[in-house]
């Protein structure tokens, strides 16, 4: 199967993410070892957990994008979004067990607002970019 362009970075952007997936790993064994506060346990398990699942995302969507023909502007423009969102939920992600803010408001100093940014943008982007794949999706059938 050749892989056309976008989906070659979905690929290799979604390999990165899950290698920081695995990373978060040991800061939520030594959290747990540590006995540190059930928050900040809890915090490093979602990061483990959910930027797995994040990469999971970018490399199934690559792989729709080799099995579909779509446009190749709406093609970036999938692999761009989905990437993006992958990016901003692992900053979000990286620094909520840091800052011990979970994001979901946006007030705090200013890592607990750049944690609630990064939420934001991830959700965004993951949303537009679900959306745009489903009209891609439509338009084949």
């Amino acid at each position: 199967m050749i892989l056309p362009e976008p989906a070659k970075h979905l690929l290799f952007h979604g390999i990165i993410i899950l290698l920081f997936a695995l990373i978060a790993g040991f800061p939520y064994a030594k959290s747990i070892l540590k006995k540190e506060a059930a928050n900040i346990v809890f915090a490093w398990r979602v990061a483990h957990s959910a930027l797995t699942m994040g990469s999971m995302l970018l490399l199934l969507v690559a792989v729709i994008l080799s099995l579909i023909n779509i446009n190749i502007t709406l093609m970036w423009g999938i692999s761009l979004l989905f990437i993006i969102s992958g990016y901003a939920f692992l900053v979000a992600l990286y620094l909520s067990p840091i800052s011990g803010h979970r994001g979901l408001l946006f007030k705090g100093n200013y890592l607990a607002k750049l944690v609630y940014l990064a939420n934001a943008l991830g959700a965004a982007t993951s949303f537009v970019g679900t959306v745009v794949l489903l009209y891609a999706v439509w338009k084949i059938l």
